[in-house]
């Protein structure tokens, strides 16, 4: 654990990226009263919390070096990765919960770096450039996160290391709801690159247009794999939407300049918990499907559905995974 930033990586370029950056600055006012004193990054989905389910990501791609970018108030989503040796002490006699306990300790290489104000993803990105330096690296936003079983980082971080460009990941959403994501404009990719996933090459992006003025369906999903010099593009591009320094802008600039931007289309389960409603759907759906409990808790939610229909309940389940933006798994 520490509070200052690492040494930047010595080797710039196309080498594969091996830091995280997680933006966790916000206020999180749709969660109020509940965010006032707990990060909304650190509420539980059964019982680890977002900001666990996201570092896990990252780990399991092979990136253990995670930059938080924190704002005030939010000191405990650090103390989450910290030693608790009086804790630790009292599980002795209950290994699995020690296990659990350590393991949040031992994920990933944990540091920090504050956020005075909130003017934007992109002003936030841009507080990391200390600890990045020139290399690539990855930016996993807070509130959303995908299942393990369907990983998408290891294939962005591979097209980037190819490319040495922007990688982006997409989802597909409904047209009415475009303006609340930035869209894309894309055609097929280059054929070099269809071993790695579903390649699609940008042509242009928009943050949060309106169904009419929108290019496509194509949402950004909140993974994105940068090179170093995203930092020189923050710094010149201007307040964007909601009058704040956007990260799709300072892309797009890099795109005009001829840096390649190439995405990911995902097809895999998505869990938002941006929203109160997304966040119970990944309760309810993470829940449902735990070896441990989710017996007993379909079991439940049937009977509170509709009287112990089963059959209303796999409607209810396949309805969240819609929701959620992941695949019927």
């Amino acid at each position: 654990m520490s509070e200052h930033s690492a040494n930047p990586s010595a080797t710039p370029g196309r080498s594969r990226a091996v830091k995280a950056v997680i933006p966790a600055a916000g206020l999180a006012t749709r969660f109020l009263p509940a965010t006032k004193a707990v990060p909304k990054e650190l509420l539980p989905v059964v019982d680890r919390p977002v900001l666990q389910y996201i570092v896990e990501e990252a780990t399991q791609a092979g990136v253990t070096d995670v930059l938080l970018i924190t704002g005030r108030g939010k000191t405990s989503m650090v103390d989450h990765f910290d030693r608790r040796p009086d804790l630790e002490e009292r599980l002795a006699k209950k290994p699995e919960l020690l296990a659990a306990v350590k393991r949040t300790e031992e994920l990933a290489a944990v540091y920090t770096v504050r956020q005075p104000e909130q003017l934007g993803l992109g002003h936030a990105v841009g507080f990391a450039e200390s600890h990045v330096g020139d290399a690539a690296f990855a930016v996993l936003l807070g509130d959303e996160f995908v299942k393990p079983s369907e990983p998408l980082l290891p294939a962005m971080l591979e097209l980037q290391a190819r490319t040495g460009g922007v990688v982006l990941a997409f989802f597909e959403v409904d047209p009415a709801e475009t303006s609340r994501y930035g869209i894309a404009s894309v055609e097929p990719a280059e054929s070099e690159y269809a071993d790695i996933a579903e390649v699609v090459r940008v042509t242009g992006m928009v943050e949060k247009p309106s169904p009419e003025d929108a290019p496509s369906n194509l949402a950004v999903l909140g993974r994105y794999v940068l090179p170093g010099r995203i930092f020189d593009a923050i710094r010149r591009t201007k307040p964007g939407s909601g009058g704040e320094i956007q990260l799709t802008d300072a892309m797009e600039l890099l795109r005009t300049e001829g840096v390649p931007v190439h995405a990911i289309v995902y097809r895999g389960t998505r869990y938002d918990t941006g929203m109160p409603l997304g966040y119970l759907q990944t309760v309810v759906q993470i829940a449902a499907e735990r070896e441990d409990i989710g017996t007993e808790f379909r079991k439940w939610l049937a009977e509170f559905v509709n009287n112990g229909d089963e059959t209303v309940t796999d409607a209810v389940l396949g309805g969240l995974r819609n929701a959620s933006g992941g695949a019927d798994t």
